[in-house]
């Protein structure tokens, strides 16, 4: 496993870098409301498009040959930051940029599912959220370091991708994967079992898929939206930086003690504690963050530790509710969910804090919260789905 995380751990440190790094440029005086819509918008385009065409490469030609045709594309993408500012250039590396995260993900997520057994599954999962997590950490620990203004921050980006790249061919191959086992239920057919959609994943687990999707407005919009808030509300931009570094040492630190809790309890109730959490702390950002610093970062840790621990909860139990021949397939549905979550909200947030000032940015994060209570209460209320009713969805794939 350690050639797979020290690839993805460095290639998300250069792109957690490239995201704090754009954001903090839009966030300067004469950049018009448009240009930083689209702009942030391609990151997460390119991430939907690379949770669509990743599979197909990786069944063509491999889990390490996509890795490293992926890497090659995002080090073009950073490069292209350090060799001009001209903003509608900068639409397509952000875009190229998402397409090649989104892509790395799916290949490792996938390569772990199938190198994976039941009893260590969960375990190099932890392993793997455990590393983008210090990834995104050390990312932003890196931005302060060179410098938040520093014209050479773009250029420590892209070299750090350029180390993921090299550390592919000086880490050693990856650990062989195990011959795919044979499904007695399908051994008499050729047809391959099909992904499971959003609607079959939503009668199995609403709450997952709602909590999923709340994931991508949460995820993308905390970081990227984060540097512009701090901007408008009057922060320095080392400030603004130790905010982003704030929420991401928090959502590290809670990871561990969240999932051992989801473990030991109903992973519903875990969820709706999760979803009525964040909604009381996005009113507090919103009502009274801006008027203390010191409050600000209390409740940002707080906020962080809470909502984004909410994906791995979401998805242990989801996992729980689906035949394992269907893992992969709907992770793949959701890594589809996480990704328009992505695309859908970060043009609508910056808009939202362009007309009704920066507080509003917790407006939708808040609105994401909601849906995910409302959903952990309707999968508490709700009849269990008995194996009868699993195995008539699944039979409708």
């Amino acid at each position: 496993m350690l050639p797979i995380m020290v690839g993805i751990c460095l290639a998300c440190i250069g792109s957690a870098m490239l995201t704090t790094a754009v954001s903090l440029h839009l966030g300067k005086p004469g950049i018009s409301a448009q240009v930083v819509q689209i702009v942030l918008t391609a990151y997460p385009v390119g991430f939907l498009i690379g949770c669509l065409v990743t599979r197909a490469a990786v069944a063509q030609y491999g889990h390490e040959r996509t890795f490293v045709v992926i890497l090659v594309l995002a080090l073009l993408a950073a490069s292209g930051f350090v060799f001009t500012d001209f903003l509608p250039s900068w639409i397509c590396f952000r875009l190229l940029g998402g397409l090649a995260m989104a892509s790395l993900f799916v290949v490792c997520e996938s390569w772990i599912n199938l190198y994976a057994e039941q009893h260590n599954r969960g375990a190099l999962f932890s392993i793997y959220m455990l590393t983008t997590a210090i990834a995104v950490l050390l990312g932003q620990l890196l931005v302060g370091l060179v410098g938040p203004q520093s014209p050479h921050l773009f250029l420590v980006a892209a070299a750090t991708v350029l180390l993921a790249l090299i550390s592919k061919f000086t880490a050693g191959r990856w650990p062989a994967l195990p011959a795919a086992p044979v499904d007695p239920d399908h051994a008499g057919t050729a047809r391959p079992v099909k992904r499971l959609g959003p609607l079959a994943l939503f009668r199995l687990a609403p709450v997952t898929v709602v909590a999923i999707f709340q994931g991508g407005i949460t995820n993308m919009n905390i970081f990227v939206l984060t540097p512009i808030y701090g901007t408008q509300i009057g922060l320095s931009a080392g400030t603004t930086v130790g905010l982003v570094t704030t929420v991401s040492i928090a959502g590290m630190l809670a990871q561990t003690p969240v999932g051992w809790l989801s473990d030991r309890f109903e992973r519903r109730i875990i969820l709706l504690v999760q979803g009525i959490l964040s909604v009381t702390l996005c009113a507090a950002i919103a009502w009274v963050g801006n008027s203390s610093v010191p409050l600000l970062f209390v409740l940002f840790f707080l906020y962080g530790a809470t909502a984004l621990t909410v994906y791995p909860v979401a998805m242990a139990f989801g996992a729980s509710q689906l035949h394992t021949r269907h893992m992969v397939g709907a992770s793949g549905t959701l890594l589809l969910l996480y990704s328009i979550g992505n695309v859908a909200t970060p043009g609508i947030s910056a808009g939202l804090m362009e007309h009704m000032g920066a507080p509003a940015m917790f407006l939708l994060l808040g609105g994401g919260a909601v849906l995910v209570t409302i959903a952990a209460c309707y999968n508490l209320l709700r009849r269990p789905v008995g194996a009868t009713a699993m195995q008539a969805i699944e039979e409708q794939v």
